[in-house]
């Protein structure tokens, strides 16, 4: 049990402007992401991930489930943001957003979740499936792919996310991947997974088309339970 892992994410990419990044960070460390953390119901922890030697920045946001970004203090706060975040967001030069239900995660041996979660780097892969093969790659990813990865000393977690919302990419699937390097996805356990007899099938599809992102965890880990949480106010 983690007081720091929802069964949802929200999974929120951003570039800042040229020049701006240190404002940006600044903005994000101090104001957005304690913000929605510490302010509003059912927001569990957040993390921040950035792509080395590039300004491509990586927040995800554990939220008690997706209904989380229906409650009225998310809501007011997306649809009438204050002003500091009003201006940034007019300024990032790249966005995407998608919002994930938790249909299931998978430990390596001997971790917690808290473990898992902080790990230094998490590899995302995002795959839109038809429906008639939905229940079927799902099912190869949990009880073949997943096992095999997380026999790594190089992985620690993966969760299996159904995407309810997307922008701007139709992906109706991500599974994020925490690991301790990028050295992960040159290991022999990924190798293996990726020269099973299952693998190999539903390569040969035409849908089995992947989109993979790695980040590198930047800063703190956010959560309600940390003492700023309670003394924290916006400085606007």
């Amino acid at each position: 049990m983690s007081d720091m892992k929802g069964a949802g994410v929200l999974f929120s990419e951003m570039t800042p402007p040229p020049g701006s990044e240190d404002h940006f960070n600044k903005w994000y460390n101090e104001h957005h992401m304690p913000s929605h953390v510490y302010g509003v119901p059912g927001f569990r922890s957040g993390q921040r991930y950035k792509v080395t030697h590039k300004p491509d920045y990586l927040a995800i946001y554990d939220l008690e489930s997706p209904a989380t970004l229906t409650d009225d203090e998310y809501i007011n706060r997306k649809y009438k943001p204050d002003a500091p975040t009003k201006k940034m967001l007019s300024e990032v030069i790249a966005f995407t957003r998608y919002i994930g239900e938790e249909i299931g995660f998978q430990l390596r041996d001997g971790l917690t979740v808290d473990d898992a979660l902080n790990a230094p780097l998490i590899f995302g892969v995002f795959i839109k499936l038809p429906d008639d093969v939905t229940e079927e790659f799902v099912n190869w990813y949990q009880t073949e792919h997943s096992p095999m990865v997380l026999r790594s000393s190089l992985w620690r977690m993966v969760r299996h996310m159904k995407i309810v919302n997307a922008d701007p990419e139709p992906f109706t699937h991500m599974f994020i991947h925490y690991v301790e390097s990028e050295d992960a996805l040159k290991s022999d356990e990924l190798s293996a997974a990726q020269a099973t007899d299952w693998f190999n099938t539903l390569s040969q599809n035409e849908w089995f088309k992947t989109h993979s992102v790695m980040y590198h965890r930047l800063g703190k880990r956010y959560h309600k339970g940390e003492p700023n949480a309670q003394t924290f106010t916006l400085d606007i």
